[in-house]
């Protein structure tokens, strides 16, 4: 059978605002030996401005370039890398670096085209480029972030942020909202999906059972009562011994000022963490540019960077692709075997 004759699994890559970081690693993703070996890349966003882009940072643009009505196009013709011309913006009035309402549509229109694609089937997963918060707020959409257009979107019906690299793997039960917020964001329910969504996802990952450390909210998880309002008597432990009941191999609530240690790290492959910077900061300093987003729980496969739109480096050419190569691969890891349309 010729190359020709057996396509390779689609992935849509999204490209992110187009003044940041996104188009740049987009163009580096196509050009990726190891991804263009796994899968036909096919990146959702402007040729005009991924031309921009090339130009400015010295990189070689695809010569597949599809307009958004005619993808997809037989299984043949896009078995390399390709672009999808959405053309939501006009290439010549993005200005590298600089925050816009026009910026943030159009990114949310790449989201939306690939998600599309995701649901019927034509894509085999979604890896995401960094877009702007400001940006859709500018643009009057009211997201904070990929993961709530997703889920939106999709209609999935629970879902949770997991961050997952070589050296450390964590899941938010609360994402971007305050801290006052995120302890009124806890319950018995909620903590008991992130446990279930992580430990399934790990499973698959990992080829094994997922060994899971659930991180209390307060100092010392609580000690006793002697800090917070008894989250860790009332939410975490109740929530710890049902997952056990059903079969989750699961520690916790355990201190989190402690329950990142290489010891502990060593014996772990998830965590289950209670707000953003709890799970973040150690994700961060241990695999910053590494790590991927992984947004479980929707009908499709969703990955994407663990970092943002850089908008001091955008069109430089000192952007860093690890992180979505990465994304890339952790996607058709995860990627159901479900026939393309």
């Amino acid at each position: 059978m010729s190359f020709m004759n057996k396509p390779l699994p689609r992935v849509a890559i999204t490209m992110g605002d187009p003044a940041g970081i996104g188009p740049e690693l987009c163009l580096r993703v196509l050009a990726d030996t190891a991804v263009r070996a796994a899968c036909a890349p096919v990146v959702f966003g402007d040729a005009g401005v991924l031309g921009r882009v090339g130009q400015a940072c010295n990189l070689p643009i695809p010569e597949s370039v599809l307009p958004a009505d005619a993808f997809p196009a037989r299984a043949g013709q896009i078995n390399r890398p390709t672009i999808v011309d959405c053309q939501a913006i006009d290439a010549a009035a993005v200005e590298p670096g600089k925050i816009s309402g026009e910026c943030g549509r159009a990114a949310f229109a790449y989201i939306d085209r690939a998600i599309a694609a995701a649901l019927a089937g034509q894509v085999v997963a979604v890896a995401t480029a960094p877009l702007h918060k400001e940006a859709l707020r500018a643009a009057g959409l009211c997201f904070p972030g990929h993961t709530e257009i997703f889920a939106k979107k999709t209609s999935a019906r629970r879902i949770c942020m997991m961050l997952t690299a070589d050296e450390i793997t964590v899941s938010l039960v609360t994402t971007h909202v305050g801290y006052r917020e995120a302890c009124g964001g806890l319950s018995i329910p909620r903590v008991l999906d992130v446990m279930e969504l992580t430990a399934e996802a790990m499973s698959r990952l990992r080829a094994r059972p997922a060994r899971l450390v659930v991180c209390g909210l307060n100092p010392h998880a609580g000690e006793h009562g002697l800090f917070g309002q008894g989250e860790e008597e009332t939410i975490l432990a109740p929530a710890v011994e049902q997952a056990r009941s059903r079969g989750l191999d699961v520690i916790g609530p355990l201190s989190p000022d402690t329950a990142f240690v290489p010891a502990r790290r060593r014996e772990t492959d998830a965590y289950i963490c209670m707000y953003h910077d709890q799970g973040l900061i150690p994700l961060k300093m241990l695999s910053f540019g590494d790590a991927v987003n992984v947004t479980l729980g929707l009908p499709i496969v969703r990955t994407s960077v663990d970092h943002g739109t850089a908008f001091d480096i955008a069109w430089t050419g000192r952007a860093q692709a690890s992180s979505l190569v990465r994304a890339v691969q952790v996607a058709l890891k995860l990627a159901q075997k479900t026939p393309l349309k």
